[in-house]
């Protein structure tokens, strides 16, 4: 075993299947106890609903691959149980219009947890690469008014555990020109009201955001409201797992965070670091 990461979970993996990582469910598993996590939760993407995958491809696992992903989440949970605590989760994306076949999806399955996560405004995905055209000509702002929105509808809907990635709208380092705390501070405002948590996802380090998410502001924000926080890698190779743990566990501890939110069957639980 290598020295244990400074967080002792991470909730936030991918997997083959969604097309745009590497590595099988037992590889992250393997990973995270090689690091000496106490916790991996598998969370892949939830399938495509309101686009098509061959319009976007290597984005999502399929639908049919759905009830085999979970079938190997929970064989591989009872494999490594006696090593490892294993939780079974999704990124649900919220898609607003598609909540019927959201909850399919969310009470269909014995999920630990869900993510709510916001990828797509109508049917553009804000954190695929190849679409960063489509910031060509708007409103930085504006962009930012329908991508906080959704993250208000998200929580209100009563799907998801936790929010992820709660500013993902940066990642490609676009940022308005006008202060766009009061958008930040009203999601912040509906995660609290409706009884969520958020994470601190270390993705955003190697976008060209150069930064997790959320921001300092934020996470200091989210603190003030006294939301609750886990970590998530938001791996897609296993040897990213738990990375950037230490930092977080520092950017954690300097806001005030003593305690992180894990999830087993729906239910959050304070596990303090």
């Amino acid at each position: 075993m290598t020295s244990m990461t400074a967080i002792p979970i991470d909730y936030h993996t991918h997997n083959y299947r969604c097309g745009h990582a590497v590595g099988t469910l037992e590889e992250y598993i393997l990973s995270a106890i090689d690091k000496g996590l106490e916790q991996i939760g598998l969370s892949d993407h939830m399938p495509l609903l309101h686009v098509s995958p061959e319009e976007n491809p290597d984005t999502a696992m399929s639908m049919e691959e759905l009830p085999r992903y979970v079938e190997e989440c929970l064989s591989l949970q009872e494999k490594y149980k006696d090593q490892i605590s294993v939780r079974v989760g999704l990124e649900g994306d919220f898609i607003e219009g598609y909540e019927e076949q959201i909850a399919a999806i969310v009470n269909g399955y014995p999920w630990d947890y869900v993510i709510g996560s916001v990828h797509f405004l109508g049917t553009w995905d804000v954190t695929d690469f190849r679409q960063v055209h489509h910031w060509e000509d708007r409103s930085v702002i504006g962009v930012y008014e329908q991508y906080f929105d959704a993250i208000q509808k998200a929580a209100a809907t009563g799907l998801y555990d936790y929010i992820g990635h709660i500013d993902a709208i940066k990642r490609f380092g676009f940022r308005p020109e006008v202060d766009a705390s009061p958008l930040e501070d009203a999601a912040l405002q509906a995660v609290k009201k409706h009884g969520l948590a958020f994470e601190l996802n270390a993705a955003g380090i190697h976008a060209p955001c150069k930064e997790m998410y959320p921001s300092q502001r934020i996470l200091e924000r989210a603190k003030f409201y006294d939301i609750p926080v886990t970590y998530g890698s938001d791996a897609h190779h296993p040897d990213k797992i738990g990375q950037k743990g230490l930092d977080a566990q520092t950017m954690l501890k300097n806001v005030g965070y003593t305690q992180l939110a894990t999830f087993e069957r729906r239910k959050r639980v304070l596990k303090p670091f």
